[in-house]
């Protein structure tokens, strides 16, 4: 998947990028079709398909990567706060299959909205029950 992975060729300097951020784990640029201007992408360099795939010792550099970059779009877009989005397979949105992250500026009354239906479970047995078979998924 690395020869042909957009996200890969762009790490690897390739296709070039609005870079906002880089350090030796890590590469963040801006969105092509960004939600609100500021929009920024953030993946690791070493190819993870999703965060299945994703090394967990990487999760320092993401973090840390991601609070700058949320200071930084705060600062120079005048943004009150910021989302921190990622998906993972195409049901859940994912398009590239490269393990990324939007991180984009908001202000209050920006009109983007990132809503769902929220429901309920039927009992609290009915929640407690998902809740062990998930624990012994893990």
């Amino acid at each position: 998947m690395p020869d042909t992975c957009i996200f890969c060729k762009i790490a690897k300097g390739e296709i070039p990028c609005a870079k906002v951020y880089e350090d030796k784990d890590v590469l963040a640029f801006l969105d092509l079709r960004p939600a609100a201007p500021g929009h920024t992408l953030l993946i690791p360099k070493a190819h993870a398909a999703h965060l299945l795939e994703l090394d967990p010792a990487l999760g320092r550099a993401i973090v840390s990567a991601m609070q700058k970059i949320g200071a930084a779009l705060q600062k120079a877009t005048g943004a009150e706060g910021f989302n921190c989005l990622q998906n993972n397979f195409p049901a859940a949105g994912q398009e590239i299959m490269h393990a990324h992250w939007h991180i984009i500026p908001r202000t209050a009354n920006d009109k983007l909205a990132f809503t769902w239906i929220s429901g309920n479970y039927a009992t609290t047995d009915t929640m407690n029950s998902l809740a062990d078979l998930l624990k012994k998924s893990i």
